[in-house]
């Protein structure tokens, strides 16, 4: 039996003033939750925004869930992923991934 996959991505976003932040952090966010629901195999989904206001953190971070490998790589080439991708533009000046099989744990 395949393992569920953790999909982890952090970003970095180009802006220039608190207020453009604020505006890019929320429409990443609004953007990736609107997914929920939309592709087979995505079981979870959620969005953090770093408030930690150190100089070295990222700036948005996904945590997302599928049922195998094969549904975190029909989600890469999924419409609706790639809309999101495209609609994110190069608002983005940073990016660091992590995939990893969830690990079931016993009673």
């Amino acid at each position: 039996m395949s393992s569920q996959i953790r999909h982890i991505v952090m970003w970095r976003l180009r802006w220039e003033t608190p207020a453009e932040r604020a505006a890019a952090r929320l429409k990443v966010k609004t953007l990736f939750e609107g997914l929920k629901g939309r592709i087979d195999g995505l079981t979870h989904i959620e969005v953090g925004l770093d408030v930690s206001d150190v100089d070295y953190a990222c700036d948005v971070v996904l945590l997302s869930e599928f049922t195998d490998s094969a549904a975190l790589q029909a989600y890469a080439t999924h419409p609706e992923h790639l809309r999101v991708r495209e609609e994110l533009g190069d608002m983005r000046i940073g990016r660091f991934q992590v995939d990893y099989p969830i690990q079931e744990t016993g009673t």
